[in-house]
């Protein structure tokens, strides 16, 4: 069972969420954040240059207007591995394009920190300064929308 938790000033302990083969059903993992990471396909309208059923981890924007596909699953200060904070954001809006800015907020604070993605939502690396829940607030071509992403140590 899944349990609604939104972001607070002391977040549960929380393990990293797993992605799902790509036989698996659909799955979501709790963040402990608000947003959800979810395992299966990506919405329809997001999967434009993707084959197949395009399952990846993603997370949906609060209003539905856009969505994280995370190819840097988990999301991480530091990658061993080498890989990176990849994400490729997708907006249901069709607007002309105009650069996407973010504006991040780690739980527990009010200092933002701002990102631009230039020429609006699209691939990207994301990297932010601490571990923890973060939540976004994505304006882009007269749109916003919020969502929480949570960075591994």
């Amino acid at each position: 069972m899944l349990l609604s938790a939104g972001c607070t000033s002391s977040p549960p302990p929380r393990a990293a969420p797993q992605a799902t083969s790509p036989g698996a059903p659909a799955t979501a993992a709790r963040t402990g954040c608000g947003s959800v990471v979810e395992t299966g396909p990506l919405p329809e309208w997001a999967r434009a240059g993707f084959s197949g059923d395009a399952r990846m981890p993603h997370v949906m924007g609060d209003r539905g207007d856009i969505v994280a596909a995370i190819f840097g699953h988990p999301l991480a200060l530091t990658r061993p591995d080498g890989s990176s904070n990849k994400i490729l954001w997708v907006s249901k809006p069709s607007d002309p394009p105009g650069d996407l800015q973010i504006t991040a907020t780690r739980d527990g604070t009010t200092d933002p920190v701002r990102r631009t993605v230039p020429g609006g939502p699209g691939p990207s690396i994301i990297d932010l300064p601490q571990a923890g829940c973060w939540r976004l607030t994505l304006t882009w071509s007269g749109h916003s929308d919020t969502m929480d992403l949570v960075y591994l140590p």
